[in-house]
């Protein structure tokens, strides 16, 4: 197959997996951060009184922010649009990385198809196919390219792949690095470290330019109680304790069932292949126990900001990748049972939960594409729409609402730019940090900006203290004169809530009132 031909279905499949399933988002999650902090490093006036777009320090480890500049200074398109094309391109490189990695041919797109359909792990609540344009979006697929151009010998180019991996996302990509530096050590290949160093000094110069001394957690700092009172509340997904014993067996057994089924197919000659999907594999299920003491135990302040636990996205990666080649393995030498039950491991992963429903579509699946032999990736094909229509996976809500973009709008053109909106009703609700990224107006708390506690000590502190002085109290009409003293000039509240004053805005969803009582009173 000829180099076009390869990129062009890289392409179709990561266009595949971003406009169907599993899909792609914005602004629902990460992203209500990282858009608000770039539009704040553009224009300084901008959200210079919201703390979330004032956290600078989030991204001055990586070049996530400076690429997204560069690219929207270039192009002049939003960052939206920016960010988007660079999580399409990202996801055409893994799906070559994964087409690399099952030796190509008609198995290496069957098993890339597979793998492209994601995963997620309930425990670290991480994905293998992330939905929202992160860095750690970006990086990963850039560690699966360089894992399969590692594979295939291209050990220079896996070596850039990887270094870029960690310009974007260094949590993501230095455990690559770990397992690739032991292998080209034992394989003498000293030169595929080369890109790493580079990449190292080109992040510590960054650091050295854009980080605010102080702001972030000192490196070997250990948290205090207050600390591990909030992170428990709000960050749960990094500690273990927290996780039901579910979701501790669950990644154990994903990782065991990876080993068998590259196990069986030892055979086949993708020795390096193992090597990498199973050192990652084991690396993140090493991470539990230490993680466990050293944040536990040792309180370490680093651990919540790495969230090393994520490295078990690997482990499901590896069963997904293991049981779709071993099927594939198994359906060419006529084990067709034997086929049917490893692509049944391989489409368990995005039907989870399971239910009646789903475990059907997984068994239909699983069948078909046995029974399809040499054109077993047009099931694989097929499982993008079957998945979500038959098996009624929905990955995400649809938080994007017109009334939404109605307030966000009016508040834009309508507000001084230096207005903090309060939605005092909110709860936990998504909805404020969508407003702020929307409007580019300063929003006094919210539940979703409350991650960054992880990483800021003194906002950790000031987020909390919102908290319990708005949202974490119910809201009554007797709140509303406490608002003002506390720097909200727009308080927004959904219509069961209606105030006896005359609204500043209202839709079918959102009344926006002033805070100020004196107006109030006119």
């Amino acid at each position: 197959m000829s180099r076009f031909a390869t990129a062009a279905i890289c392409l179709a499949i990561a266009l595949l997996s971003y406009f169907q399933f599993p899909g792609h988002t914005w602004l629902q999650q990460d992203t209500q951060i990282y858009e608000p902090i770039l539009e704040h490093q553009l224009d300084p006036t901008v959200l210079r009184n919201d703390p979330i777009a004032m956290q600078q320090s989030h991204v001055a480890f990586t070049l996530y922010d400076e690429t997204a500049r560069v690219l929207r200074a270039v192009t002049g398109s939003r960052f939206q649009t920016v960010f988007a094309v660079e999580q399409i391109a990202a996801r055409a490189l893994g799906v070559w990385g994964l087409y690399l990695l099952a030796g190509g041919g008609v198995t290496g797109w069957l098993v890339a198809l597979i793998c492209s359909l994601g995963a997620y792990v309930a425990g670290p609540a991480i994905l293998t196919m992330e939905y929202e344009p992160s860095p750690r979006a970006i990086a990963l697929p850039l560690v699966i390219c360089a894992i399969g151009l590692a594979t295939g010998g291209r050990f220079v180019a896996a070596g850039i792949s990887g270094a870029v991996g960690v310009l974007y996302h260094p949590p993501t990509a230095l455990p690559f690095w770990a397992v690739y530096a032991v292998i080209s050590a034992a394989r003498r290949r000293w030169i595929a470290l080369i890109p790493l160093a580079v990449s190292i000094a080109i992040l510590a110069v960054s650091v050295a330019a854009e980080a605010e001394p102080g702001q972030t957690r000192a490196l070997f700092s250990r948290l205090t109680p207050l600390d591990e009172q909030l992170q428990r509340m709000r960050t749960g997904y990094a500690w273990i304790s927290t996780w039901p014993v579910s979701r501790i067996v669950s990644p154990i057994a994903a990782f065991a069932g990876a080993v068998a089924a590259l196990w069986r197919i030892r055979a086949e000659s993708l020795k390096e292949s193992r090597s990498f999907l199973l050192g990652l594999g084991a690396l993140g299920v090493v991470m539990m126990p230490l993680s466990w003491l050293l944040l536990e135990r040792g309180k370490w302040a680093l651990l919540p900001q790495g969230q090393p636990m994520r490295l078990l996205l690997f482990a499901s990666l590896a069963l997904q990748f293991g049981g779709a080649l071993a099927g594939a393995t198994a359906l060419r030498k006529d084990r067709r049972l034997e086929a049917a039950a490893w692509f049944a491991l391989a489409y368990l992963l995005p039907l989870t939960p399971l239910d009646w429903r789903r475990s059907a579509v997984c068994a239909a699946l699983a069948i078909a594409t046995t029974l399809a032999a040499r054109f077993a990736p047009v099931v694989a094909v097929a499982s993008f729409f079957a998945i979500p229509l038959l098996g009624g996976v929905q990955n995400y809500p649809r938080l994007h609402t017109p009334e939404l973009e109605q307030l966000s709008g009016w508040a834009r053109s309508s507000t001084s730019r230096d207005a903090v909106f309060l939605f005092a009703d909110a709860g936990r609700s998504l909805d404020p940090g969508l407003f702020r990224a929307e409007s580019l107006r300063a929003v006094y708390v919210d539940w979703k900006g409350g991650g960054q506690i992880n990483f800021f000590r003194d906002f950790a502190e000031l987020w909390w203290f919102r908290w319990q002085q708005t949202l974490g109290r119910s809201f009554t009409p007797n709140e509303m004169p406490r608002y003002e003293p506390l720097g909200v000039t727009h308080v927004v509240l959904n219509p069961a809530h209606r105030l006896p004053e005359e609204p500043l805005f209202e839709n079918r969803r959102y009344i926006v009132y002033t805070a100020s009582p004196a107006r109030q009173s006119r």
